[in-house]
């Protein structure tokens, strides 16, 4: 009974330091997170940005109309 309990104390020793799968587990829940943000930023700047972008264009075609008069 003894060599059996020393042998399961044994297995337990070296089976129990593995901790790789927990890394990936880790990366994976970095890249959920970094894309729920960006997914978030998106949907509230996406509005403003698309204002901003015409805003501008706007801007840039009425100064080359007004450069091609000249």
């Amino acid at each position: 009974m003894l060599t059996l309990l020393k042998q399961f104390e044994i297995w337990y020793k070296v089976n129990r330091g593995s901790d790789e799968g927990a890394t990936a587990v880790e990366y994976g829940l970095m890249v959920a997170l970094i894309a729920g943000v960006i997914v978030l930023a998106v949907f509230t700047l996406g509005s403003h940005l698309s204002t901003l972008f015409s805003s501008t264009t706007g801007k840039v075609d009425t100064g080359n109309a007004d450069m091609l008069k000249s």
